[in-house]
């Protein structure tokens, strides 16, 4: 019921930043949590960031202090403000919701299609 389209990805130097932006269509749910992850080749996914519907904020301490996770409810929208880039930072970002119906208690795990985040100089 829930699309993710993710944008925002490119190549940017080592201390640069990108914003990524997770465009959500679809249903409504009344308890949710949507999160950033990324993932390299050989390696397992990762939780970068993640903010649930009350608000509340979460990331990764390979990354606190330098990513911002927010949304903007209007455009049903979740960003992800990268600063200081660090070439380990070079990944495949996922937007992830992860929904509650309450109506039904039935739980849903949705994936965007992932963007390229190079920092390289």
């Amino acid at each position: 019921q829930v699309q993710l389209v993710e944008s925002g990805g490119g190549l940017v130097q080592p201390g640069g930043s990108l914003r990524l932006s997770c465009a959500a269509s679809g249903s409504i749910f009344s308890s949710y949590a949507m999160g950033w992850y990324r993932q390299v080749p050989g390696k397992q996914r990762e939780l970068v960031a993640a903010i649930i519907s009350g608000g509340s904020t979460n990331y990764a301490d390979s990354v606190k202090g330098r990513f911002t996770i927010s949304r903007d409810n209007a455009k049903n929208t979740v960003y992800l403000q990268m600063n200081s880039l660090k070439p380990e930072d070079t990944a495949v970002y996922y937007c992830n919701l992860k929904a509650l119906d309450v109506l039904t208690a039935k739980r849903y795990d949705y994936w965007g299609q992932g963007t390229q985040v190079t920092v390289s100089s």
